[in-house]
């Protein structure tokens, strides 16, 4: 399965999206950032090893209010690259910079 743009509308709240799966990844990526580029291409081998697992992509360049509306409903502070899993729409795990790699993120899908 590809990433899957997080869409945000009045009809169509983004939590929404997330909150009616069991399991989901939420995936911030800003296209200027080195360490972005990186935690990217570890995520896109995410979604060919877990396609059972959808994963949600943030543009937080060109999605700046999803990405405030983001931080300030979950209490998570902003920062990218950053990762956040969700189970049954509650998030049980994020990471940022570094933290963002496959193995982490499968090893925290797995708990």
């Amino acid at each position: 399965m590809s990433m899957i743009p997080l869409q945000h509308t009045a009809e169509n709240p983004w939590h929404e999206q997330i909150d009616s799966l069991p399991v989901a990844v939420l995936y911030k990526h800003s296209p200027t950032c080195g360490l972005s580029s990186i935690a990217m291409e570890e995520v896109k081998v995410l979604c060919q090893d877990r396609s059972d697992v959808p994963v949600f992509l943030v543009d937080v360049l060109m999605q700046r209010s999803l990405s405030d509306e983001i931080e300030s409903r979950l209490r998570i502070r902003h920062e990218s690259p950053q990762a956040i899993i969700f189970k049954h729409g509650a998030p049980v795990w994020h990471g940022s910079h570094r933290q963002v790699t496959l193995r982490r993120l499968s090893a925290e899908l797995n708990t």
